[in-house]
């Protein structure tokens, strides 16, 4: 028992030394169970730690990281705009340009494609490119561009630059921002001004027999009626009444009356009275050469011109017009006028009787008086479509003759060409004023060689029937050939009549200016039996 306790006594004290040993002398790290923290002196010992390389970012505890991210946000927009400027400003030049080109390349690759190939293109346009390489470009552009789109540039091309025909002067193209706007307004803006008209021509080189019809057989049936229709040969020097009055034979045919003058026959038949001339005689001044052909019963007159083109007329065995054609010198034919008669001729056969028109357009639009008027509104007029509708061609002499077809087109009266008494000579002070209706004509002929215009001549009340008949023809055929002439416009789409004092503009039976006029009207529509206008007539 005592043995027990001794030997326990003695394992209490050597446990107890073997721990304080353990207190007072380090071992190693392995053994240690317990370490003791470390006094002030001994952290002093420690050797300093070495510091980190420049290039590598020094490692902020996590609280700082966070403090500093706090200062940032409560940073005030200004503040933090002024740190970016003072940053911009401490990098040095080349940084801030390669950053610049960065930003720049970050911002094309975020562009659309669209937008990129735009801004392509207008650096190209930028850099500046020789002569030859930019005609070369736009030689390219317009190759690349489609059929339609060419032929609708061309078409506007037209629209703007219409030229006349070559034989004579080329009127000023209008452009179409230039001509008056209706109902806006504003201040008129008016075109420019034709050019000055030509000389004239002087005298024919063909004489007036060289024009003149033959005769029918005697005894024909042709022969009793030919004096009705052709005229005897003009007088190149006659410009006033007095010239022909005493020249004139009258020729009584049953109850028909022909008095014969030259270049003009009068026929009075149940107390209507008209006046007919021979229509070829015109195109002698702008000729070289004329001849007759005989083609079976109908007579063709042939001439030819200094540019290479022939006028054909066609005329049957009464004198009766059945076409009119040009030919040009490539051989292309160009119909003009186109007659189709039925039954027997008779000089008072061609009366239509229609109603009158209905006029759905504003009278000075109807009714352009040239005085007051602006030169679009005499082009309107010059091109517009019929006021009622054309129900089927007629022929010319019905159009001569019958004045509610005519009524059926527009017109414009030349009241400011004003000729002497008993005279039918346009004097050189008047002919700067056809200048407007010359070019209104040469552009829609231009526009279709086809067209055709009638040259009306008006007297006042004041003479005889008979006077008036032949010095209102005489005046209109004077007004077509100072337009063929002195402004180019081609014979053959023009055509005359003289109506006296039979349609007063003014009814009174004394002298009246306005009375005394020259009328223009288109008449193609009533030839060909369509209701288009030109397609370069204004909307």
């Amino acid at each position: 028992m005592f043995k027990a306790e001794k030997w326990l006594l003695v394992g209490t004290i050597l446990s107890g030394v073997a721990i304080g040993s353990a207190h007072a002398t380090p071992v190693d790290g392995v053994l240690v169970i317990a370490q003791a923290p470390q006094t002030e002196q001994e952290k002093e010992k420690k050797p300093p730690q070495r510091p980190a390389p420049p290039q590598q970012r020094e490692v902020q505890p996590p609280q700082q990281q966070q403090q500093q991210r706090q200062q940032r946000e409560v940073q005030p927009p200004q503040r933090q705009q002024q740190q970016e400027r003072q940053q911009r400003e401490v990098q040095p030049p080349q940084q801030q340009q390669q950053q610049q080109q960065q930003q720049q390349r970050q911002q094309r690759e975020v562009q659309p494609p669209q937008q990129q190939q735009q801004q392509q293109q207008e650096r190209q346009q930028r850099e500046v490119q020789p002569p030859q390489q930019q005609q070369q470009q736009q030689r390219q552009q317009r190759e690349v561009q489609p059929p339609q789109q060419q032929q609708q540039q061309q078409q506007q091309r037209q629209q703007r630059e219409v030229q006349p025909p070559s034989q004579g002067a080329q009127p000023l193209p209008v452009p179409q921002q230039q001509q008056g706007q209706r109902g806006t307004g504003g201040p008129v803006i008016q075109p420019p001004r034709p050019i000055a008209p030509q000389q004239p021509v002087g005298q024919p080189a063909v004489a007036p027999s060289a024009v003149q019809l033959p005769p029918p057989p005697p005894g024909s049936q042709a022969a009793q009626v030919q004096r009705a229709f052709v005229p005897p040969p003009a007088q190149d020097n006659a410009t006033r009444l007095d010239d022909v009055r005493g020249a004139r034979r009258e020729v009584r045919e049953g109850d028909r009356l022909l008095i014969e003058e030259p270049g003009r026959v009068i026929i009075q038949q149940g107390g209507q009275t008209i006046v007919r001339h021979n229509e070829a005689d015109r195109f002698r001044w702008q000729a070289q050469d004329v001849r007759i052909e005989r083609r079976g019963t109908d007579t063709v007159t042939v001439f030819d011109r200094p540019d290479g083109s022939r006028i054909y007329t066609v005329n049957d065995e009464y004198g009766r017009l059945l076409h009119r054609y040009r030919r040009m010198p490539d051989g292309r034919e160009i119909i003009i006028i186109d007659n189709r008669y039925s039954g027997p001729p008779n000089p008072f056969g061609y009366f239509v009787d229609l109603p009158p028109p209905i006029i759905r357009i504003p009278r000075e639009r109807y009714i352009v008086e040239d005085e007051y008027a602006r030169p679009d509104d005499i082009y309107y007029a010059l091109w517009a479509a019929p006021v009622d509708y054309i129900d089927r061609p007629y022929t010319l002499d019905e159009i001569r003759y019958s004045l509610p077809l005519r009524e059926r087109m527009p017109r414009v009266d030349l009241d400011t060409v004003t000729f002497d008494t008993g005279s039918w000579e346009v004097g050189p002070d008047q002919v700067e004023r056809l200048a407007v209706i010359a070019d209104g004509i040469n552009r829609a002929i231009a526009a279709n060689p086809s067209e055709v215009f009638l040259i009306e001549g008006h007297t006042d009340a004041v003479g005889s029937d008979i006077d008036n008949l032949s010095l209102s023809d005489r005046r209109a055929e004077s007004v077509a050939l100072v337009l063929s002439q002195q402004f180019g416009v081609p014979p053959e789409n023009l055509t005359t009549q003289g109506y006296g004092a039979h349609y007063l503009k003014i009814p009174t039976p004394g002298p009246e200016r306005a009375n005394r006029r020259v009328t223009v009207r288109r008449i193609t529509p009533l030839l060909t039996g369509q209701n288009q206008p030109l397609p370069l007539a204004p909307q």
